[in-house]
């Protein structure tokens, strides 16, 4: 597959700094020197939230392909209006992705047209993305160690940009190294050991 004329954005503002989060925990991206980039108000905000945007990542990725980039935390923050994250005041923990809140979201403030899609199999998202421009698949993110077992499915978003029926493009947010981040082609059954058969199909 040739490569996608998608832009690539990881969710850490200084994409190498995913080895130094895995070995270190959250704490390793206050050492982010680009953090202010994305839109937090302090280090902390930006450590706390930046590992839990894999999905704005994604749909910045999307909506610079059309000319416009946006912070990933001004679209986290966003998204939180429409109920995509709940925020914990107690703890300050974030859950999310939440697909329907960020279905409405995106349609609303963006005029993308998007649609939630599960117990999907992965033969299907060739035909999927003939219908529809992009698919955020949930995937498990050690795919980006594609030759490795993963111990579960999902729990991490990445954008597919383009599938073939024996093959598919995707950018990693997560990716450790170029290789695993942008423009990354797996086989199909290579995808669905970590794929979780569900995600959002997005248009235009």
């Amino acid at each position: 597959m040739q490569r996608s004329e998608v832009p690539f954005f990881s969710q850490w503002e200084t994409p190498d700094m995913t080895l130094p989060l895995l070995a270190e925990g959250p704490a390793a991206l206050h050492r982010d020197p680009l953090w202010r980039n994305s839109g937090a108000e302090t280090v902390e905000d930006y450590a706390r939230w930046a590992v839990n945007v894999c999905g704005m990542a994604c749909l910045k990725m999307i909506l610079a392909a059309r000319g416009e980039i946006h912070p990933t935390l001004d679209l986290a923050r966003a998204c939180t209006s429409y109920g995509g994250y709940v925020v914990d005041a107690a703890n300050g923990s974030i859950k999310g992705l939440i697909y329907a809140p960020f279905v409405t979201f995106v349609g609303e403030r963006f005029g993308l047209a998007a649609e939630t899609m599960t117990k999907i199999d992965v033969t299907t998202i060739p035909d999927i993305l003939s219908k529809w421009r992009f698919f955020i698949a949930s995937v498990h993110p050690s795919i980006r160690w594609p030759d490795r077992e993963p111990p579960a499915k999902g729990g991490h978003l990445v954008l597919v940009t383009a599938a073939a029926p024996d093959a598919i493009r995707f950018h990693n947010p997560s990716g450790h190294e170029r290789k695993s981040q942008a423009d990354v082609v797996l086989p199909l059954a290579a995808f669905d050991r970590f794929f979780a058969n569900r995600g959002v199909a997005i248009g235009p």
